[in-house]
């Protein structure tokens, strides 16, 4: 049977982006049904090709071909969702309203639900229910992994081996990858190269690719050396003859410098586990912890009055979440647990989105009192905390900035001064990007410069709330050497189950139901021990978790508390609440508004006076929500101190 054609092909396609080409003469073609992986390190373009295969990038020269009537869907980095409903979201396309509402459900969520005030797991799901909603013959996913639980993502991969649609995804998760993939596009040296393979074949086979062009320029440099010493001894001989050599010499000179140029610089990570802690890190005994809701079941606080996760923690905690979920009277995060971790331990830590994975962490740290039961901390420890909010990161100050908060123009790192443009080399950032704000780094970047920050200082214990996010899979493996050498102890967040197979020495699994267990090793060996413990794990903010609409898995539900009777707040309170309801619904618009201007790449160059009022009206939209957000909820829990 005859081969059937591409749905789109790229021939000979060049990009320029700045001083030298972005692509430089990339072929790539997709093929029906294909599920091809697109990988290569962050910053060599994965994104804008997949833009250029879709047409939304025209590229210099090249062609592009495009099977005629094929439909395309498209899931960016960062989406984002508009229209009132998640229904009028995602039947804003071509999807049929029935079809979208099919898949939202699929993906667990509520058709009905508000636009506003959604978690980023929640955006995602809701961006891959769109897509699949339209039923495209090619979908186009870039990371959608990040920000999904375990479950989502296995769902995903689920309905992407069982889908008729070719796919073309850009991600980091080789778990992801190794499962969905037949086919892997090598975004290197500004061309691309394709192994007609899943991914999992995809490391021997780059492997022995890279050892051959690097031997291949080994001979160039011999030849150039042998080249360079027979010219210079041949200097008493004919002028024409010297010229043709000086010419040919010449030529291989610029041959191999443009080979250097395609070499990649390497990511240098340095950890320093400092001063050595006790034996015994922390001992746990009998701990729980969860939150009470007040009365009226539209709001919760922590059971200590005042260690609430705030809702950027737990999105489920946010007051939109709240007013539109009803809630439990009490929810319990985990309860007794008991465990010791002992230096060098490499603890895992699993769950759904919002089981209280970071509760946990800071209720083990000493950050948080447990309801019940006892956190013993070891001596000695000298902690450092990677947050994957990305906390104290501030879009407008610059990566100078973050590097020397106190100032000047070294860092101290790992107890030596360096200086600040040589350190952010090491983090693979340029000189010129050091008086750039944060806002216009990508995701990667960002997250390497959390990596800088952090590994800056000594630690005996390192915690890691989801490092793998956005970083490519070259810094992944650099990481991934550097804790496997690292003598400190490590506890580890994360949805990236390779990660976890590959440095967790134990697992902690919490399902959202309150219960927890523990697993000496990875996933795989917590998956094997504890089959079912995450199925049907409910959602925080009472919505289903994500299921696979073929399955028709039942929800575990939980009937609210009796609802008492309340006092009513005084005119001028109930006035200003309702205010803050307002601005609590319409600021995040607001805010999508601005970062979606925000996020044309060319408009600091072009407009910097522009870039820098975007900037800073999100910033005050954004404070603007915070303290909205805070006050809405000191009014609503004096509205449920009055009811009794």
């Amino acid at each position: 049977m005859a081969a059937r054609p591409p749905l789109v092909a790229l021939k000979d396609v060049r990009l320029q982006d700045g001083p030298r080409p972005l692509f430089d003469g990339v072929d790539l073609a997709v093929e029906p049904r294909s599920r091809a992986a697109l990988v290569g390190r962050n910053g060599a373009g994965k994104s804008t090709l997949m833009k250029v295969v879709m047409g939304l990038i025209e590229p210099d020269s090249g062609d592009r071909s495009v099977q005629s009537a094929t439909r395309f869907a498209y899931v960016p980095q960062e989406p984002i969702i508009t229209g009132e409903t998640l229904l009028d979201y995602a039947s804003s396309g071509e999807a049929e309203p029935w079809t979208a509402e099919a898949w939202l459900t699929t993906f667990g969520l509520d058709p009905a639900k508000s636009t506003q005030g959604l978690s980023g797991g929640e955006t995602r799901r809701a961006a891959l229910a769109k897509a699949f909603a339209e039923e495209p013959d090619l979908l186009l996913l870039d990371e959608p992994t990040n920000h999904l639980d375990i479950l989502a993502i296995e769902l995903l991969e689920t309905e992407l081996i069982s889908a008729r649609f070719a796919l073309l995804v850009v991600s980091h998760d080789r778990a992801f990858l190794n499962r969905v993939t037949d086919t892997v596009h090598w975004l290197e040296g500004r061309r691309v190269r394709t192994l007609n393979k899943g991914f999992v074949e995809f490391d021997d086979w780059a492997a022995k690719t890279l050892e051959e062009e690097a031997e291949s320029l080994r001979r160039l440099t011999k030849t150039i050396e042998r080249e360079t010493e027979t010219f210079y001894r041949s200097i008493t001989a004919r002028r024409s003859r010297n010229e043709g050599r000086a010419r040919a010499l010449q030529a291989m000179r610029a041959e191999r410098a443009e080979k250097m140029k395609d070499v990649p610089r390497e990511l240098s990570l340095g950890v320093d586990s400092g001063a050595t802690s006790g034996k015994l890190v922390a001992e746990i005994k009998g701990v729980s912890k969860g939150f009470d809701t007040v009365a009226s079941g539209e709001s919760r606080v922590a059971s200590d009055g005042s260690a609430a996760p705030t809702a950027e923690q737990d999105p489920s905690l946010s007051p939109l979440a709240t007013r539109h979920s009803p809630l439990p009277a009490r929810r319990t995060l985990f309860k007794n647990l008991t465990t010791r971790i002992m230096r060098g331990d490499r603890l895992g830590i699993v769950g759904p989105n919002g089981a209280g994975k970071t509760t946990l962490v800071k209720t083990l740290l000493g950050e948080l009192p447990p309801d019940e039961g006892t956190v013993r901390l070891g001596a000695n420890l000298e902690p450092v905390y990677l947050d994957q909010s990305r906390e104290g990161l501030k879009s407008d100050m610059t990566l100078w900035d973050a590097l020397t908060p106190g100032g000047g123009d070294s860092i101290l790192v790992r107890g030596v001064s360096k200086h600040v443009a040589a350190y952010a080399k090491e983090f693979l950032f340029s000189e010129a990007q050091l008086r750039q704000p944060i806002s216009t780094l990508s995701g990667g970047e960002r997250n390497r410069l959390l990596l800088a920050r952090a590994l800056a200082k000594p630690a005996n214990l390192l915690v890691l709330d989801e490092p793998t996010n956005d970083l490519d899979m070259d810094t992944l493996d650099k990481l991934e050497e550097l804790l496997e050498g690292y003598d400190g102890t490590l506890i580890l967040v994360s949805h990236d189950r390779d990660f976890i197979d590959r440095l967790a020495t134990s697992t902690l699994a919490l399902n959202g139901r309150g219960e927890i267990v523990e697993t000496p090793g990875g996933w795989t060996d917590f998956i094997r021990q504890n089959p079912g413990f995450l199925q049907n794990s409910p959602s925080p903010s009472g919505e289903g978790r994500p299921r696979s609409g073929r399955t028709g898995a039942a929800e575990e539900t939980v009937s609210p508390a009796p609802q008492k009777k309340t006092a009513k707040l005084s005119y001028k309170d109930a006035r200003r609440l309702e205010e803050l309801e307002k601005l609590i619904e319409t600021l995040p618009a607001t805010i999508a508004r601005h970062d979606a201007a925000l996020s044309d790449p060319d408009l600091y160059a072009r407009d910097p006076k522009a870039f820098d009022a975007a900037m800073k009206a999100a910033e005050k939209a954004r404070a603007e929500l915070e303290s909205a957000e805070m006050e809405w909820l000191e009014l609503e829990e004096k509205k449920a101190a009055l009811a009794g």
